[in-house]
Order: C-alpha cells, then sequence, then structure tokens
C-alpha cells in the first residue's frame, strides 16, 4: 500500500470553478486596507431601505439555545397565508441557492442535460456540473437588450429535451423577464422537464407576474426572503411548487438548514408588507432617477423591469477599481461573461449621487 495514496473526490467536483458574486469581501477589504463603512456597495441586489421594523427585537428574542425547527412550519404558515398556498407546496431553505442546490441533488443523474438562458447567476451551471450534468446554454444578444428570443429557446428544449431549465425571473444581471407564454407552452409541450423559476428579484419588479400564476405541474418557484427585506446575511428562501417536487428537494436538505435566527427574522419581516411596499415604491422611484441621469450623462445602461441594470464600460475590470478607489463598488460583470459591463443596483437619492460623481472621475477611455 502507498504512503501517500489518500482518497479521491469525485471527479466532477473539478468540472467548475467556485461562481464569483456580488458584494466586496472582507479578504477583500483586509487586501485593499479599507473598513466596510468606508465602502459603499453598489454590486448588491438588496432593498437599500431594509431590514424592516421588527427584525432586530426578532433576532434579540430567538431562542438560540434551542434547536431549530426543521419543519420550519410557522414561517411555513405565514408564507402559504402570504402567498395563499397550501403549506404542503412550500419549503424553506437556506437562501434561494441552497434550494438551486437541493434541485440539482434531487433530479440531476450523470450525463443529464440542463438549459440555461445566459447571461445568468452561475449557481445554476455549477450546481448541474458537480452532479457531472451538461449545461447547455442559450444567450442573449445586447443588441436586444438581453430579451429572451422565446422560439429559439423553446428550439433548444425541443433539440436537447433537458431534464432542467433553469430561468431568472426577471434575470440576474439583465433585469429582463421571462415571456410567461412561451414557458407555459414549455412546460405544456415538454411536460419531463422541469422548469425552475428563480424569482428572487421579482419583488423589484413590479409590473412582472409571476410564474406561480400558471400553475403547472412541472414548473418549480425559488423565492428569495433576504433580498426585498435586507436579510442577506441570514439566508433565507423558499421554494414554491407542487407537492411532489417540494417533497423531491425535500428530501435532500441537511437537518437544521434554516436556523432559528433566520426562521425568527423571516416571520417578522413577512408581518411587514406596508414597509415592504413603501420602501420598493421609492427604490423604483430612486432607479428611475438614475438611470435618467445616466443617460443624461451619456451612459447608456440596458432598459430593465427591475431596480438594477448593466451599464456598458470600456474595461469592467478596470472600471469597478478605478471605482473602488473612490469608495464604491459595483460588479465587474466579466463572470457573467460580460467584460465591457458593470452592473449597478440603484440605492437612496443620496447615495445614488454619489455614484454619479465617481463616474464622471472617471479617465475617459472608461
Amino acid at each position: 500500500m502507498s504512503l501517500h495514496a489518500s482518497p479521491s473526490p469525485r471527479p466532477a467536483i473539478f468540472a467548475t470553478a467556485s461562481v464569483p458574486h456580488g458584494a466586496i469581501t472582507p479578504a477583500e477589504l483586509e487586501r485593499l486596507g479599507l473598513k466596510a463603512e468606508q465602502v459603499l456597495d453598489f454590486s448588491v441586489n438588496i432593498n437599500p431601505y431594509g431590514p424592516p421594523p421588527g427584525v432586530r427585537e426578532a433576532l434579540l428574542a430567538a431562542p438560540i439555545a434551542r434547536y431549530p425547527d426543521p419543519e420550519a412550519l410557522a414561517l411555513r404558515r405565514a408564507l402559504a397565508h402570504h402567498l395563499d398556498q397550501p403549506v404542503s407546496r412550500i419549503l424553506v431553505g437556506n437562501g434561494a441557492s441552497e434550494l438551486i442546490w437541493l434541485t440539482a441533488l434531487a433530479f440531476l443523474e450523470a450525463g443529464d442535460r440542463i438549459l440555461i438562458a445566459a447571461p445568468t447567476y452561475g449557481e445554476y451551471a455549477r450546481a448541474a456540473r458537480i452532479m457531472a450534468a451538461h449545461v447547455i446554454e442559450w444567450r442573449a444578444f445586447p443588441q436586444a437588450d438581453f430579451a429572451m428570443d422565446p422560439e429559439a429557446f423553446l428550439g433548444l428544449i425541443k433539440a436537447h429535451a433537458p431534464k432542467i431549465i433553469f430561468l431568472c425571473h426577471p434575470n440576474n444581471p439583465t433585469g429582463q423577464p421571462v415571456p410567461l407564454a412561451a414557458l407555459a407552452r414549455g412546460a405544456d409541450e415538454h411536460p419531463h422537464s422541469l422548469f425552475v423559476v428563480d424569482e428572487a428579484y421579482l419583488p423589484f419588479a413590479p409590473t412582472v407576474r409571476s410564474a406561480l400564476t400558471l400553475d403547472r405541474p412541472n414548473i418549480l418557484v425559488l423565492r428569495s426572503v433576504t433580498k426585498a427585506y435586507a436579510l442577506a446575511g441570514l439566508r433565507l428562501g423558499y421554494a414554491v411548487g407542487p407537492e411532489p417536487l417540494v417533497a423531491a428537494l425535500k428530501r435532500m436538505q441537511p437537518p437544521w438548514s434554516v436556523n432559528v435566527m433566520a426562521q425568527a427574522a423571516g416571520l417578522a419581516a413577512l408581518g411587514q408588507s406596508r414597509w415592504l411596499q413603501n420602501t420598493l415604491t421609492r427604490l423604483q422611484h430612486n432607479a428611475r432617477n438614475l438611470m435618467h441621469t445616466l443617460r443624461d450623462m451619456g451612459r447608456c445602461p440596458h432598459p430593465s423591469a427591475t431596480h438594477y441594470a448593466l451599464l456598458p464600460v470600456g474595461d469592467a475590470s478596470r472600471v469597478r477599481a478605478a471605482l473602488l478607489r473612490q469608495g464604491i463598488v459595483v460588479r465587474d460583470a466579466t463572470s457573467f461573461g460580460l467584460p465591457h459591463y458593470i452592473r449597478i443596483a440603484a440605492r437612496t437619492p443620496a447615495e445614488n449621487a454619489r455614484l454619479i460623481h465617481a463616474l464622471t472621475q472617471l479617465p475617459s477611455d472608461l
């Protein structure tokens, strides 16, 4: 026996690298000699007015000496009331990202195919590749403002019969919605394919209708509680869909996946519907003003149904670095395959003014 032998991980785990995400990390701040309070973060698509009232009190009262309810029953009941859905059709998870991974674990086998509409959130492809599945990509064009071409996308479904189709609605990073008529048609024509619709950013798009309204047996909807309610540090999301799909995800979920503080905060946040509506209305107004100002400057943000948008620049990595020197963080969209774009998410009027000023200080070639 070799003295240097060691257990070998599955080859599939080396098939994909980790996916970059928004926000500046403590490690990067340390390298730059900065503190978190010194930077203003436009790279995260989160409600800048949160968390809502009552959440901090709920966190302080959370019984952290006890195990969390593994069924998250109180929170699921509140969500059921909020959504007008049966409790059995809802699964609470450790953020929408955990639910993406649970979907891959529950439904994918080696050699299966998935289809994604890119550019989009990188965890769909990463979770599939970990399961040794093949990723097929349809890519939107900037000339069409990154809108989906329904016929082209449906054609790929027909050609490849993917096990799972991942759709972000509205999409990250483009802010473009999925045409629901095409989604309904795809679900009806391909009943053995699972359509996973990630609606993490739906609260920021008041004119966009949810895929839940389609009520198909092969459509699973994922939602985030942490984006609109500004609870990103707690990690909280949920899946809504037909009971067999939700039950399959539940069988894959680790025990006590959602801790007591996240469950308590979620319950408190769901009781603040008026706060949510008021803050999102303000944020939509801020976003319209920000995009209008950018256009007046000669910048050309792409249309978006949300408060965030892609902004063409000369070199995204250089722009991010230059803005960071001014205390502004934006999302370098290179990880989405868009090296000439940054993604910015509107914040408060005063904060947006700081972003505008910082952009005016960039070198002319950026």
